[in-house]
């Protein structure tokens, strides 16, 4: 993904996993309205998507790198 200026930037893992307890801690405030709760899951389950598809395709590549280490791209 190219970044512009009228294209928002991609959160890093850190970044991603940072929201994630935010996000968490929210939902176990007992001031959170329930739908606050289910917009928060919400976010939740699509950042955890994000982060699982980032991490299927870091360990894919590390899995392509040759005995001499040489890195063979996965498609």
């Amino acid at each position: 993904m190219q970044e512009n200026g009228d294209e928002e930037r991609e959160e890093s893992l850190e970044e991603a996993f940072s929201r994630l307890e935010e996000i968490a801690s929210r939902l176990e405030a007992k001031e959170t309205s329930l739908e606050d709760s289910f917009l928060l899951y919400q976010e939740g389950v699509l950042l955890l998507r994000r982060c699982n598809d980032k991490l299927d395709t870091v360990e894919k590549k590390m899995l392509q790198i040759s005995e001499e280490g040489i890195l063979r791209e996965f498609p």
